[in-house]
């Protein structure tokens, strides 16, 4: 028999997981370490597993492909992408609408039709409201379009504000840039579906029937600020874009729930902090101020002493210099600190 006092790990303390997909289960055409084994055993733990992706560009079958080319569990319908996050804030509004001027993809005109809208491709088409994504088609005529439909007051849904999108080239314009061009035309301002807006992961909450979810995520700006806005815990994950320095420094709304070195993450407890001696102690160590300092003394599990530095630093009346906390945690990375 279980013992409820034990701790439990993640993937039983949470329903479902809402996994973001770059920098948390694949980067580019790699799977991550540890994600294939760790998500099919956090499966088998009973959590539900629904991957939330800002691209509304590919659809869901497209990246249920990808996911299970790499050995990740995945079905069609566990893909929740920002097309369908905007798709489903156009079907919601209020006087309802029928007709959207869709300015896109495949992907984002099937997810207006799943919804019963009919997406059309003019302004002058009477279009009760416009929802924007990306495509690497898209031109100048279909910019204009929207801004003369957006200029007459019709409402502005774009599936995401990220401003660029990286390529096997570089780094690219992405459906933020080209919104902004809609906005410098008009001086309008869209609803956004995608991350950081609670949208998508409300969305992605709904396909689940989660009733306490976790956000997943790699990145602060969008994961961790989505979950907060949401009202969802969050864990992330340093597999991706998201450093030391920028967990440290951290402002409120991006700051996560739970830290992980990788997926393996949701296969362990939360991790246990205790106020001492006026600091935190996780694990081996206590992360402290002095004088305006953070301070981390100990030894062992690398994130625990990122965790106890973080909870330390953003406890602070003041946010404290890091540079010596940031020399100890690189001390630690390259092996153990005594």
């Amino acid at each position: 028999m279980d013992d409820d006092s034990l701790p439990v790990p993640l993937a039983r303390a949470y329903d479902a997981a809402l996994l973001d997909l770059d920098g948390v289960v694949y980067v580019g055409p790699y799977a991550v370490e540890h994600a294939a084994r760790s998500l099919a055993r956090a499966g088998a733990l009973g959590m539900r597993l629904a991957y939330v992706t800002n691209n509304g560009y590919r659809s869901p079958k497209e990246v249920c492909e990808h996911l299970r080319r790499l050995g990740l569990p995945a079905a069609e319908g566990d893909v929740v992408t920002s097309a369908q996050a905007a798709a489903r804030l156009a079907a919601e509004l209020r006087p309802p609408v029928a007709r959207v001027l869709a300015i896109g993809g495949e992907a984002l005109l099937a997810a207006l039709r799943a919804y019963g809208l009919e997406p059309v491709r003019s302004a002058d088409d009477d279009p009760d409201c416009v929802v924007q994504g990306f495509a690497p088609t898209v031109s100048w005529r279909e910019l204009a379009e929207a801004a003369y439909a957006v200029g007459r007051g019709v409402p502005w849904i774009v599936t995401n504000s990220d401003l660029n999108a990286p390529t096997h080239r570089g780094t690219a314009p992405g459906n933020g840039a080209l919104a902004d061009v809609v906005r410098a035309a008009t001086g309008a301002v869209p609803t956004v579906a995608g991350k950081p807006s609670a949208a998508l992961l409300r969305e992605g909450a709904a396909r689940t029937g989660a009733r306490r979810p976790l956000m997943v995520g790699d990145r602060l700006d969008t994961d961790v600020e989505g979950a907060r806005r949401a009202g969802f815990d969050s864990l992330v994950v340093l597999t991706g874009a998201t450093t030391p320095h920028d967990l440290l420094t951290a402002p409120e709304h991006r700051r996560p729930t739970h830290l992980a070195a990788d997926l393996r993450g949701l296969l362990a407890p939360a991790r246990r902090v205790e106020e001492h001696a006026g600091g935190h102690r996780c694990g081996g160590w206590l992360g402290s101020v002095r004088d305006r300092e953070l301070v981390l003394t100990g030894r062992g599990d690398p994130e625990d002493a990122l965790w106890a530095a973080c909870l330390a630093s953003w406890s602070a009346p003041e946010p404290p210099s890091t540079t010596a906390a940031l020399e100890t945690l690189a001390r630690c990375a390259r092996g153990p600190v005594t």
